[in-house]
């Protein structure tokens, strides 16, 4: 099947754009999507654990946000700039996007708040900058929470676009793995007690998060990598729960590939079962692949013509997929990072 980018696209009214996080987490709303037959039912996300099985494992993205949005000046010409941290090539040194991009040239020096320092090492494609920090430590004091573009409030509290569990030593997303932000620990506890495992991977959200598919043909896209860990625990976890029957849940589509990818390679290279690893995915989930891990999803609502939505529409189907989107346009659902979710079984 030739699928095309105009395929995933929907109407969305605005007001229906999430601006702020709802309090609380788990008192979001829930569409239930039935992947087989396409019936949707409407819960809150504090009801998702009579919606779960005992011996589910449910998989989460512990990655934490970091303030990657900085704002200073050009020490050459005491200018105005912006720069937004997209990926951590190596200590010390990121990939960025800056504002006034063209002008930044390399060997130029950007000073912050709290005494950062970067220095423009070379241009890339996209308007892409490598940029050198004098101490990424700095980045945790004087960084703003990078929003997505369509929110304009601003945040009281930039923990809540973290999720609870996100971990400190997993720093290193410029964006929410935004299904987890429903949880919150007692929901955790009570899905423990219903007899769910719960279990965790790494996958550091980067640019792509936001980014349209411009090109027609998907498969024309460029998807910029993205770090992912799979622990040796959950590898075992996950192998066990396929081995006896048990269904595995990803929370969010950046688990989901996490789980897929990790799979691929597992199979690629002819082992038994899924084995831990780590490196950078590039696997785009297009209609018509096969899931190999992946058995049900905790999901948002994604924006039209994303990579998100592909990959939702290959799990669930596309036709099933975008008209529960429609359905829950009629009925008022909160959309996008701060919007309500999706369980799609």
């Amino acid at each position: 099947m030739t699928v095309r980018t105009s395929d995933f696209d929907y109407p969305l009214p605005r007001e229906l754009i999430a601006q702020t996080p709802l309090e609380p987490r788990d008192g979001s709303r829930l569409l239930r999507l039935d992947q087989r037959t396409g019936a949707v039912s409407h819960q809150r996300f504090y009801e998702l654990p009579s919606l779960l099985r005992g011996g589910d494992l449910l998989v989460f993205n512990d990655s934490r946000v970091i303030p990657a949005r900085l704002y200073g000046r050009r020490a050459s010409t005491g200018g105005q700039v912006e720069l937004l941290l997209v990926r951590r090539e190596r200590p010390g040194v990121w990939q960025c996007l800056g504002q006034p991009g063209r002008r930044l040239r390399p060997g130029e020096r950007l000073v912050f708040a709290q005494e950062l320092e970067a220095r423009v090492l070379e241009r890339g494609d996209g308007g892409l900058l490598l940029a050198e920090l004098n101490d990424e430590a700095l980045v945790e004091k004087a960084g703003v929470m990078p929003l997505p573009p369509y929110i304009h409030t601003p945040l009281g509290d930039p923990e809540r676009y973290q999720t609870v569990y996100a971990g400190r030593d997993k720093a290193g997303s410029v964006a929410a793995p935004t299904a987890g932000l429903h949880f919150t620990p007692e929901l955790m506890r009570r899905l423990e007690q219903e007899g769910v495992q719960l279990a965790f991977v790494t996958l550091h959200v980067g640019l792509d998060t936001f980014r349209p598919v411009e090109e027609e043909d998907p498969a024309e896209h460029k998807l910029h990598t993205e770090f992912w860990e799979l622990p040796a625990a959950t590898s075992q976890a996950i192998n066990a729960a396929r081995a006896e029957g048990r269904r595995v849940v990803a929370v969010g589509t950046t688990s989901v590939r996490v789980l897929e990818q990790a799979a691929l390679l597992s199979e690629q290279r002819g082992w038994g079962g899924l084995r831990p690893g780590a490196g950078w995915a590039d696997l785009f989930i297009l209609p018509e692949r096969r899931f190999r891990v992946v058995q049900a999803m905790v999901t948002n609502f994604h924006l039209p013509r994303s990579t998100l939505l592909m990959l939702v529409s290959a799990f669930a189907g596309r036709e099933r997929v975008l008209a529960a989107y429609a359905e829950a346009v009629r009925q008022g659902y909160r959309f996008y990072s701060f919007g309500d979710a999706m369980l799609i079984v």
